[in-house]
């Protein structure tokens, strides 16, 4: 079944994430909530208004929520708001350590605490995230009902 599935991140870890999106692990699924450096930016300096404003439209008509965890992913303000939107549109959430995910310059970093609880939570490399994502969002999706 085709998906529409946000990714929330804090912008410090877009190299960790824009390695997960580009996997192409997941058939047939639209990715949301993946924006450039330059239009980040743009959106920033309109103030918190425009960046709400943003990820509520990212997250229209989307269906699973993967909250992808990095080192300082809990200090982020916007992550926790993704993830309470998510929640109250009734999306299938799970969150997956990206932490190990080498950067641009073949460093990893050590996994924040975040959790959403009741929610699933996976390791990127350990629980092999290319071999699985599909399968993970795919429960998540059936665990909310969608």
């Amino acid at each position: 079944m085709a998906r529409k599935v946000f990714f929330s991140f804090k912008y410090d870890d877009v190299y960790r994430a824009m390695n997960v999106r580009n996997s192409n692990v997941i058939g047939g699924v639209l990715k949301s909530g993946f924006i450039d450096k330059a239009d980040f930016e743009k959106v920033e300096k309109k103030g918190q208004d425009a960046i709400r404003d943003w990820i509520d439209d990212q997250l229209d008509g989307t269906t699973v929520t993967v909250v992808l965890v990095g080192e300082k992913t809990d200090k982020s303000k916007w992550v926790k708001y993704e993830i309470a939107q998510s929640i109250k549109r009734g999306n299938g959430i799970l969150t997956i350590d990206i932490s190990k995910i080498e950067d641009g310059q073949n460093n990893t970093t050590d996994c924040c605490s975040l959790r959403v609880p009741d929610y699933e939570h996976y390791r990127w490399n350990k629980d092999k995230g290319r071999d699985n994502l599909g399968a993970w969002v795919e429960a998540a999706a059936k665990a909310a009902g969608k």
